[in-house]
C-alpha cells in the first residue's frame, strides 16, 4: 500500500538535508503537538508562550532569513517546515508563520541594523513573541484604505486607530503595525506641512502607554490559535521606533507574500492529515460486511483526492525552487495559495463524508482541518483576491475596482 506522498515520488524530490529537516519537524509535530491539539481546538486556546522557546530551539522561528540567530534555511525548506506544523494544525503554523514571515520579515526587510539587533535573535529564540497588525475591523482585503494613523509630534509619533484579526496579538512583546502618516509636519522654519500619506510600519512594544490587546473569542475556526483585537489610544513613539525602509503599502505587502508563500505548503499538510486519516478509517470500517475502502465510490473519492493532493504538492516544489533561485513572482505565489487552499478545503470536507458522523467528532482530524481551512482560504488574500490577481496577470486589465 502506498501512501499519497509515495504516490506521487515526492521524496526524489528532495535533498537528503531537506527529508531529514523535514523528518525533524514531523517528529516534533507528531510527538509534543498533536496529541494536544484536539483539547487546544476544544478550548479555545493555544500555549503560545511555552511552545515558542521550543520552536524556536528547532530553528522554526524566521528560519528562512539569514542572521540575527535566525536558521538561514531555503525557502523549500521552510515550506516543509510549514507543511508539518500545519499536518497538525492550522493554528501551529499561523503562529510560526506570523512570528517569522511577518514580524520578523518586515524587521529583517525594511528594519534599520538597530532594530535588528535588538529584535530578531530574541524573536528567533521564542524569548519575545511578535505581532503583524495591517487588517482593520473595515479594511481586510483593502489595506490601502486603512484609518489607523501615525501623526508627528515633535520628533515622536503618536498612534491612534485599531486592528483586528491578529494573530499571537495578546501574547505578543512586540507588535509591527502599519499605519498611515498624515500630516507631515515642517522640518525647518520655512518648511510647509502637508500630507504625505505614506504607510509605514512601526516597531511598537505592547506595554507601550495606550497599547491595547483583547483576545477574541467565540471563534469557529482557528480555535487553537490566539487571535487578538488591537486598539492604540495616543500611543506615543520615538522617531526610532519607524521601520526606516518601509514607504507605501508595498512593504506590508511584501511580507504577506512571506506568509502566503507558508500557506502554499501548509494548507497541503492539512490536507494529507485529512487523507491519512481517512484512509487508515475506511480499510478498518466495515460496511455490509466489507470495508468501507472495498467499494468503488470510496475508491473513486480517495483517487480524486489524492491526485488533487498530489498535483498541488508538485506545485508547491516546483514554486519552492523558483523562490530559492529568487526568480518567483508574487502572481505565482498567488496561483499556489489559491490552488493550495481551495483544494485542501475541498478535501477536508469530501473526507468528512466518508467517515460519516464520525467525521464531525475530535477523535477525528477531518473537520477540525476544514474548519482552519475556512480562514486559512480567507486571511492573507480571500480566494477571490488571487482569482482577480491571476486575472489580472493574464490580462492586464485591472478588475478590483
Amino acid at each position: 500500500m502506498l501512501s499519497v506522498d509515495e504516490l506521487f515520488a515526492t521524496d526524489s524530490l528532495l535533498s537528503a538535508e531537506e527529508r531529514e529537516i523535514r523528518d525533524t519537524v514531523r517528529d516534533f509535530a507528531n510527538h509534543r503537538l498533536r496529541p494536544h491539539t484536539a483539547e487546544w481546538f476544544e478550548a479555545g486556546t493555544f500555549p503560545a508562550r511555552e511552545l515558542a522557546p521550543e520552536l524556536g530551539k528547532l530553528g522554526l522561528l524566521g528560519m528562512h532569513l539569514e542572521g540575527y540567530g535566525c536558521a538561514g534555511m531555503s525557502a523549500t525548506t521552510y515550506g516543509l517546515a510549514c507543511q508539518e506544523l500545519e499536518a497538525v494544525d492550522s493554528g501551529v503554523r499561523s503562529m510560526v508563520s506570523v512570528q517569522g514571515s511577518l514580524a520578523m520579515t518586515a524587521i529583517h526587510k525594511f528594519g534599520s541594523e538597530e532594530q535588528k539587533q535588538r529584535w530578531l535573535p530574541g524573536m528567533a529564540e521564542g524569548r519575545i513573541i511578535g505581532c503583524f497588525g495591517l487588517t482593520e475591523p473595515d479594511f481586510g482585503s483593502n489595506p490601502g484604505g486603512m484609518r489607523t494613523r501615525a501623526v508627528r509630534d515633535g520628533a515622536d509619533w503618536v498612534l491612534n486607530g485599531s486592528k483586528m484579526w491578529i494573530t499571537n496579538g495578546s501574547v505578543a512583546d512586540v507588535a509591527v503595525i502599519w499605519a498611515r502618516c498624515s500630516p507631515t509636519p515642517p522640518t525647518s522654519s520655512s518648511a510647509t506641512p502637508g500630507p504625505d500619506n505614506k504607510i509605514r510600519g512601526f516597531i511598537v512594544p505592547t506595554d507601550t502607554p495606550g497599547f491595547v490587546a483583547r483576545e477574541m473569542h467565540h471563534k469557529l475556526s482557528l480555535r487553537a490559535s490566539i487571535t487578538a483585537e488591537l486598539d492604540f489610544d495616543d500611543v506615543r513613539l520615538p522617531a526610532e521606533a519607524v521601520l526606516p525602509d518601509s514607504r507605501g503599502l508595498a512593504a506590508p505587502l511584501a511580507c504577506l507574500s512571506e506568509a502566503r508563500f507558508g500557506i502554499i505548503f501548509g494548507a497541503l499538510g492539512a490536507a494529507r492529515d485529512c487523507l491519512a486519516a481517512t484512509i487508515d478509517y475506511a480499510r478498518t470500517r466495515e460496511v455490509f460486511d466489507k470495508p468501507l475502502a472495498a467499494y468503488q465510490l470510496t475508491q473513486a473519492k480517495l483517487a480524486d483526492m489524492a491526485l488533487e493532493y498530489g498535483k498541488g504538492q508538485l506545485l508547491a516544489l516546483h514554486l519552492g525552487r523558483l523562490k530559492d533561485r529568487h526568480e518567483l513572482l508574487s502572481d505565482q505565489i498567488s496561483a499556489g495559495k489559491l490552488n493550495s487552499t481551495r483544494e485542501a478545503i475541498r478535501i477536508a470536507r469530501e473526507c468528512r463524508t466518508i467517515l460519516g458522523a464520525n467525521g464531525i467528532t475530535l477523535d477525528y482530524p477531518v473537520l477540525r482541518h476544514a474548519n482552519n481551512l475556512e480562514s486559512v482560504l480567507t486571511y492573507e488574500g480571500t480566494a477571490e483576491v488571487h482569482q482577480l490577481v491571476l486575472g489580472k496577470a493574464l490580462t492586464d486589465a485591472n478588475a478590483f475596482r
